[in-house]
Formats: structure tokens, sequence, C-alpha cells
């Protein structure tokens, strides 16, 4: 009983062990179970968000809301040409999120690295380097590779020149991967959720804000004149075949209009006549296109090469003009008007009025017919923006020469249409013998200066009616002092330059109406009050004065602060109770958009992109608003053309009232600069608004002409036009350096290379 007993009990316990055993054993493998199934569906969920993160730009529609990007990315690439990425912490911060919409380029280049070989032969076979081009073989093939290291240097001609446009110097290798490890980043932020909404710019409706193209309209209408618009046109990336070769401008070498017009007495035919359909051809090279000499260096020398024109040198040589000195164009630093040099003629203007006060009180000024420029270009060293003009004219090449010097100027006559500048803006106006004649036709010339000129500034009139005592001078001179009085003008100043044997005479634009009410005669007219001074795009000339601004607290009636408190201050006459582009009051709009532009220049641009800013010098903000990336800018050794589209809020005056300048323009069309202009363009939102009017084909194709080779060009648009540009950028075989979105928005950064496509394409309205 006993054992019997013992062993049923003792067969109870072993029953009950393995029940224990087998229950654990089940759970144990359950919960392995579930691991595994768990581990597989994140696994999957990983997979899909990377899959779905590679079409992210394609899915979203994107808002034009301001974009700042949140990430630090650079490129570093070893002597083996190995590719390195930075993602700093912003990438480890959203490395978890089935958010990480996109860092393209990176997750691509090891799937495509095959793809870039053949790409990359196909570009070797394809193009053919011009000229001295050749003697950097290892540069032109690294400038047609994709994702090249931001540490590149750039050799030039056998001569040993090393340029100070050194390409997109940053950390070197081993820092890069250290800082990649440590998360350490300097990048933007995203703003607040206050910063986020000022910066939208759903709310650029016109509201408040009247644009260039509605103000112009308007004019017109006043006029009995009108203007439009055609859509345009993209074909397949081919070369321009045109005459005027490597110079084309479309809207200025329009030969087929020009021969239809009419009279040319008025300079109609140095006006813009636009093709009506945009070309989307690019513009060749110069044969023996070098990489422009860098700045300061530039100013008084370039490659002959790049802007192969010597007939001004035999022409203007003897004047200092500029000269041919064996493979370089040299620029003396003279002028018709001052022989000796252009600071000496600076500092004389100076003494003759000390109330211009260089840099100080006079920041902005218009230069007429400035030959090439070195008046404009000796004035940066004090502290003093001149918009130099001058039409494509007999004078071949001048505005193409300063801009190779990097000096602000652009091609333009004063013929029959207004200048493309607001009213009222230009601290002063010069013309050194700029040809132009004043006094003929009611003045209707010196009356558009007089739009432009701000009240209480300053016409600085250099010519031999001044000084020279023959009659036909004379003669001149009795006109234009009859023409000034008419118009209120104050004669300051008449004084003669001894070395360099010229006088100078300087008038003042009045403040106030009172001289207009008690003129005896209404001769030149007043303007009709319908007439809107700041409306001039396409634009008639008219012969009548604007009147000074009666209200003292409307724009014109004071002066600006001095500069460079003038860049950062508030324009006095932008008020609380007015709404600014992005939806607030005009002063909070206005300062949001300076500190995000602050933000964006110090913690973006100047480091993370891996921009060697000492290599660049001409810049464009193809659709300024208030000009904060300009203003942001400021300190560098950079110059910034704002160009406010006529589709957009007409802000151009406070650009001017800042100290910077700009220009008005419908990007359907050409600007009106040589091509190979610009080493760095700015676009905030300009695609995604200008494909609504015309294609945005022609517009890349504009941007690929006005861009230097090597030249950049950064992008802030939603994603869906990001999308679209990266694509064109790499169809020309530019070198695409970073492309990131998030959230429906995204940052482009690209570099043009020196490829050029073999077939032509002969666009007939500029062949004769």
């Amino acid at each position: 009983m006993a054992g019997e007993s013992y062993s049923h009990s003792g067969g109870r316990k072993s029953s009950d062990f393995c029940s224990k055993l087998t229950v654990v054993t089940f759970l144990g493998i359950s919960c392995i179970g579930i691991w595994m199934l768990i581990s597989s569906s994140f696994s999957i969920t990983l997979q899909n968000s990377e899959i779905s993160s590679t079409n992210i730009l394609g899915q979203y529609s994107g808002s034009s809301a301001d974009f700042l990007v949140n990430t630090k990315r650079g490129e570093d690439e070893t002597f083996q040409g190995e590719k390195r990425f930075r993602r700093g912490r912003y990438l480890e911060e959203i490395g978890d999120e089935k958010g990480l919409d996109s860092y393209q380029n990176e997750e691509r280049e090891g799937e495509s690295s095959n793809l870039r070989n053949e790409e990359e032969n196909q570009e070797n076979s394809e193009s053919s380097p011009s000229g001295d081009e050749s003697q950097s073989g290892d540069e032109s093939s690294n400038r047609e590779s994709e994702e090249v290291d931001s540490r590149e240097k750039d050799s030039t001609s056998g001569d040993g020149e090393s340029d100070t446009g050194g390409e997109d110097s940053n950390l070197d290798a081993s820092e890069t991967t250290e800082k990649a490890k440590k998360g350490e980043t300097e990048n933007e932020v995203f703003p607040a959720a206050d910063q986020s909404e000022i910066l939208k710019e759903a709310t650029t409706q016109n509201g408040p804000w009247s644009t260039q193209a509605a103000e112009s309209e308007k004019e017109n209408e006043s006029q009995g004149s009108s203007s439009s618009t055609d859509d345009k046109k993209g074909d397949k990336w081919k070369l321009c075949k045109t005459d005027a070769g490597p110079d084309y401008i479309p809207c200025l070498d329009n030969v087929q209009a020009i021969r239809k017009l009419q009279h040319t007495s008025h300079y109609e035919h140095r006006e813009r006549h636009c093709p009506v359909e945009a070309s989307t051809c690019l513009v060749p090279l110069p044969s023996g296109y070098k990489k422009s000499i860098g700045w300061p260096r530039s100013r008084d020398q370039i490659w002959y090469s790049n802007v192969p024109h010597g007939k001004l040198a035999e022409v203007k040589g003897h004047q200092n003009w500029v000269k041919v000195t064996g493979e370089y164009l040299t620029f003396p630093g003279g002028g018709t008007q001052f022989k000796q040099g252009a600071l000496h003629y600076i500092d004389f203007l100076q003494k003759t009025l000390p109330q211009i006060s260089w840099g100080k009180q006079t920041r902005v000024i218009l230069d007429v017919g400035c030959g090439v420029a070195s008046f404009g270009g000796y004035l940066f060293e004090r502290d003093v923006l001149a918009m130099s003009l001058a039409p494509k004219d007999e004078h071949e090449a001048q505005v193409q020469f300063a801009l190779e010097r990097g000096i602000p100027a652009i091609s333009a006559v004063m013929g029959t249409k207004r200048l493309p500048f607001p009213g009222k803006v230009f601290d002063a106006v010069h013309c050194a013998r700029c040809r132009v004649p004043w006094h003929i036709e009611g003045g209707k010339l010196l009356l558009e200066l007089n739009r432009v000129l701000r009240p209480g500034g300053h016409f600085i009139w250099s010519a031999t009616p001044v000084y020279r005592k023959d009659e036909e001078n004379v003669g001149i001179w009795e006109a234009m002092s009859e023409l000034t009085k008419s118009m209120c003008w104050e004669l300051l100043e008449i004084n003669e330059d001894k070395l360099n044997e010229v006088g100078v005479a300087i008038f003042r634009k009045p403040t106030t109406n009172d001289c207009y009410q008690s003129r005896t005669q209404n001769d030149p007219p007043m303007c009709e009050e319908a007439d809107d001074p700041d409306a001039a795009w396409n634009i008639t000339l008219q012969a009548c004065l604007h009147k000074a601004p009666a209200d003292a607290s409307a724009r014109g009636a004071k002066w600006p602060a001095k500069w460079p408190l003038r860049s950062e201050k508030l324009p006095y006459w932008l008020k609380s109770s007015q709404v600014g582009v992005y939806g607030k009051a005009a002063p909070e709009d206005f300062a949001a958009d300076y500190d995000h532009w602050k933000n964006v220049v110090s913690k973006s641009y100047l480091n993370d992109l891996g921009i060697n800013w000492s290599s660049v010098r001409n810049v464009m903000d193809m659709k300024a608003i208030y000009g904060g990336f300009a203003a942001a800018l400021k300190d560098l050794k950079v110059w910034v053309m704002n160009v406010v589209p006529i589709d957009s809020p007409d802000t151009l005056p406070i650009i001017y009232d800042r100290g910077l300048f700009g220009i008005y323009h419908d990007w359907c069309e050409s600007f009106s600069t040589y091509p190979r202009s610009y080493d760095l363009l700015h676009a905030d939102h300009l695609f995604s608004d200008i494909k609504k009017r015309c294609t945005i084909e022609s517009v890349f194709a504009e941007v690929d002409r006005i861009l230097r080779p090597e030249g950049k060009l950064i992008v802030r648009d939603n994603a869906e036009t990001i999308l679209e540009i990266e694509n064109m950028a790499r169809s020309v075989k530019w070198k695409v350096k970073m492309s990131y979105s998030k959230n429906g928005e995204g940052l482009l950064f690209v570099q043009k290379s020196f490829w050029r496509p073999n077939q032509e394409q002969i666009v007939k309205s500029a062949i004769a």
C-alpha cells in the first residue's frame, strides 16, 4: 500500500512537472514567435518607409510655404573619389520617423553607381572642352560627375593661376565623419509656429500690395496701350544657333523684330523685343572659356577668352578704359572723364559737394552710360552700390566687361520706355559723357531720371557742355540750364577737375511742391494724378513731372537712415496698419523676413552647403520680397541683384530704402544681361509661381544662360517643383549637390557644369 501510494504520489508529481514544463515550453515558443513576428513587422514597416521616401516628392503637391532646412548635409570626397555625407544630429532625430521624406542622392547613390559611371562616360564622349579647359582634364571629369566633393579645387590656365574661386571648400573627410558621429550640427532650425506661419506666402494675393504687372497694366490702359504674355513651349536641350553666338540675349538680339521697326531714332533697336516663344536652347561657351577670375583681382583683370572683344580696347584704350595684355583684358580704372583713375574722380566729387557723403548719405546710385563700369567698381571702396546701365551697342560688350569684372550692370537704353525701376529710389544719378541728349524733346529723358531720383537726390553731370566753350557745347549748356530750372532742380555746384581736365555740374531735385506751384509756365507739365510713377514695366515715356510727396509719412518725403543702419531699419512709411506680404502687420512681416534670412544664411548657406563664398561675387535673388536675403549677405564681398517679378507684390521700393538695389522683371522673358553673368542664383518659390504662366523649361534655360559654369543655383520650393528642377539639372549634366524635402517643401542645391549639347537649334528670330 505504502509502495503503491508512493508510486501513485510520485507519478502525480512527475505529471505535474511535465505539465509545467510543457506550459513553460509553450510560453517560450510563443514569446519567440511573437518576437519574430514583431521584428518582421517592424522591418517591413521600415522598408516600406524607406521605399516610400524615395517617391515622396511625387506624392506631395506641396504648398507655397517657405521651407527652412533642418539638416546639415555636406559632401566630402577622398582622393579616390569616395563620396561621404554629413547628416548631423537632425538625421538622427528624424531617423525613426516615417516622415523621413528624402535624402534622395544618398539613398540612391549605391543603387545608381553603375548608372553614374555610364553617364560620366557618355558625358566625356559628348562634351568637348573649349580651348584652355583641356588644361585641367581631371577637373573637367569632376565637373561632369554628380555629388562632387565640396572641397574640389579649381585649377586654371598654364600660368599657374589659382583663382580665389577655388570650389566649395569645407570640412575635411575626417572632421566631417567625426562630427557626424558626434551628431554635431550648425544647421538651420525649423521656426516656431508663429514664425513658420508668417513666412508662408499663401497671403501674397494683391490685398494692400499691388503688383508691377497690375500697376503697369493700369498705366498702359490710361496711355491707350496694352501688353500680353503668351504661353511658351519648351524643346529638348540643344545648342542655340544665333548671330550673337555666345553673347546671345534673346530679348535684345531679336533680329527679326528689330528689322520690322519703323523708327530707330529713339534707340528703339536697343530696347527689349522678346521672341513670341521663349527658346529652351542652351547658349554656347566662347572658345577657350575659363573659370572667371575672382574679386577683387577681377576688377583690374579678366580672361580675354571669356569676353573675346578687343574693339573697345582699340577705341578707348587711350582713355584707360580697357587694354589687351596678353591673355588678359586689363582695366586701369580710367574713363572718358577720369583718365587718371576713378578713385581720384570719386574723391573729387566728394570735395565738390561734401553732403554727397559717399557710403553714408549716398548709398544707391544709377550710373547711366557706364562704359565698362569702372566708376561703379571703385565706388565699392566707398560702400556705394551703383546700378550701371548701358545699351548693347557699338561699344561691344561693355556691360559684359563690367559683369565679368564683378561689377553690377544691366543692358538697357534710355529710349522710348521707362527704366525698370520704381519712382523715387536712387540717391543719385551719374552721367559722365553718357551720350544721352537730355535737353531735346522737352527733356523727356531727363524727366525719366527725375522719376527714379529720390526727392533731395543729386544729378551728377560730367560732360563737355559743363566746361567747354565752343558754340555747340555752350548751346547745350544753355538748353540744359533752362530745362533744369523749369524742372525746379537746383544747381548746387560747378567745379573743374584740373588733373583730368574736365568739369562737373551737380543738381538737386526738390523735396517739396513749392517750386512747381510757383512756376509761371506749366512746362514741362505736371503728370496726371492717375499717372503712377512706380509703374515701370513696358511703360511709354511721358514728358511730365511727378509731384513730390505732400504727406510727411509718405514714401520719399524723408531721406532713409544712413548706411549701414539703413539695411536693418524699417522704412518709416511702413505702418502697423498695413498688411505685409506674409499676412502680418507690415513691420512684423519685415522683421520676421529679415530674421528668417539671417538664420538661413548664417546656419545653412554659409556653412552647410559647402560653398566657398570667396569664389562668389555676382549674386541674384530671382524672387526678392523685402530684400532680407541680400541684407543677410551684406558683410560679404558680394553684391545682390534683387529681382521683383512683375506678378509679385511690389516691394522693390522697400529694397531700395534698405540701401540695396534691384529691378522688375518678367521671368517668362529673358533677363537683360549677358550669358554667364552670375556666380549664384537664389530662387525662393519662384518656379512654382512662374509655371502658372509659362513653361518651366524656358525659365530653366534662362537660368542656364545667365549662370556661369560652376555657378550655383539654390532653389527653395514645393517638393513637386524641386523634383522637376532636379530632373532638369541632371538632364543638362549639372551636379546635384543636395536635394532634400520634408512635409511637401524642399531645398535643392545644384552646380552648373561646362557641358554643352552637340546638336544645334536654329533660333530664327536671332538670325538675320
